[in-house]
């Protein structure tokens, strides 16, 4: 018998076991944000979708406001990483602008976003969950600048309005991601892209 067989299978670890767990717990938040609405959106409801019993998201999660606030600012960060990655990957030569520009509306055009403005909507009226919105809110802003400057380096002459160009850039995707909720199949959807696009490299290109 060989030395592998007689050896003993891999146990994970009680940082491993609680890592899965959590990732469960919040990957459930996000689909019940995005599907129930947040005023349906219960800790029972999630512990179900997660497979795991109501004691084990009470010891990770202790409040409703705590996991739903955690698992977008954790889709977020993982959204981040991922846009990134996939920004480092473009061919030679590509348009890094338009690039951005569709890879930050896939960001905003799904599951995610629709949690998040769950949140948004909630914590307008909501005094014990605004202060953790608004400070997820920032945080996610403060993100995007940092990434904007990573890939589109400060130019040596730069225009007007190169800084403010990923916050213009974000709040028109989200409103187009707001529109689809009413609007089914957009035809200026698309044309609106282009148009983002090209003011967006207009605002970056630097001035000569």
């Amino acid at each position: 018998m060989s030395a592998l067989a007689l050896s003993p299978k891999h146990r994970r670890t009680q940082e491993e076991r609680s890592a899965t767990t959590r990732a469960r717990l919040l990957d459930a938040t996000i689909e019940c944000l995005s599907e129930l609405g947040y005023a349906n959106t219960t800790t029972t409801e999630i512990a179900k979708r997660a497979g795991l019993s109501r004691g084990a998201q009470l010891h990770h999660f202790p409040t409703k406001i705590e996991l739903v606030t955690t698992a977008v600012d954790h889709v977020f960060a993982r959204r981040t990483e991922e846009f990134r990655a996939a920004f480092a990957h473009l061919p030679s030569g590509a348009d890094r602008t338009a690039a951005a520009i569709e890879l930050l509306w896939s960001m905003v055009s799904g599951q995610t976003f629709y949690a998040w403005l769950e949140l948004v909507v909630a914590a307008r009226t909501d005094a014990d969950l605004e202060p953790a919105v608004s400070a997820m809110a920032t945080r996610f802003a403060d993100t995007v600048g940092v990434t904007f400057h990573e890939l589109f380096p400060d130019p040596a002459a730069r225009g007007p309005f190169f800084n403010i160009a990923p916050h213009f850039a974000f709040a028109l995707l989200q409103g187009l991601a707001l529109d689809r909720i009413s609007v089914k199949n957009d035809p200026g959807l698309q044309v609106s892209l282009e148009l983002l696009k090209t003011l967006a490299s207009w605002a970056i290109t630097p001035r000569t």
